[in-house]
């Protein structure tokens, strides 16, 4: 099983990608939960360059994107599909494709193809969408905000807009969940959706 999450910064994903996780560990499940840009050491670089002060072009950084996502399918997801491991990723390709391909309108297939070539056609068998209105995400950030997330509310909602059409578009994959709900209903939301999975 490959499991991602998406949606826009202060959506939740990152917490609700690390209880799904703990879950499915608990129900004895080998699980390897990882994250992108990262996961790997270059990809680990690579998030340092993307998302630090740098000035990056949207080629350039649709470009890094992928191969940051190349190095963590042939180093991590792979192997550990391959061995029976569940998957558990903050992010995958939809990312591109809503970040870079809609909102920065670099184009839904072009930003498609190239991660198809990246990632060797591997897409997640199940993707949560935590859908969450921009002004409550930003409500919810504490901290530094990195290089995207300083682009602000307008860009943000371009990218929340991108992700909406998404998942009309790929709809058998992509499972929307009201961000809004409490933790715990988002949570029960998410099992209950793999449990159909499965």
């Amino acid at each position: 099983m490959f499991v991602s999450f998406e949606g826009i910064d202060g959506s939740g994903k990152s917490t609700h990608a690390a209880l799904l996780a703990e879950a499915l560990r608990a129900e004895g499940r080998e699980v390897v939960a990882t994250r992108e840009p990262g996961g790997t050491e270059v990809g680990e670089r690579i998030r340092e360059l993307l998302l630090g002060g740098t000035v990056v072009s949207p080629w350039a950084e649709a470009a890094l994107f992928a191969a940051a996502r190349a190095q963590l399918v042939e180093e991590v997801i792979r192997p550990a599909l391959d061995q029976g491991v569940a998957v558990v990723c903050d992010r995958f390709v939809d990312s591109s494709l809503a970040y870079q391909g809609i909102a920065r309108d670099l184009g839904l297939d072009a930003v498609l193809e190239l991660n198809r070539i990246a990632t060797r056609g591997l897409m997640p068998d199940r993707t949560f969408l935590l859908a969450l209105p921009v002004e409550e995400a930003f409500r919810r950030q504490h901290g530094k905000r990195d290089r995207i997330e300083r682009e602000g509310p307008a860009f943000l909602e371009r990218v929340a807009d991108a992700y909406a059409r998404l998942a009309e578009a790929f709809p058998e994959r992509i499972v929307t969940v009201d961000a809004t709900l409490s933790k715990t209903r988002v949570a029960e939301h998410i099992r209950e959706e793999l449990r159909a999975l499965a």
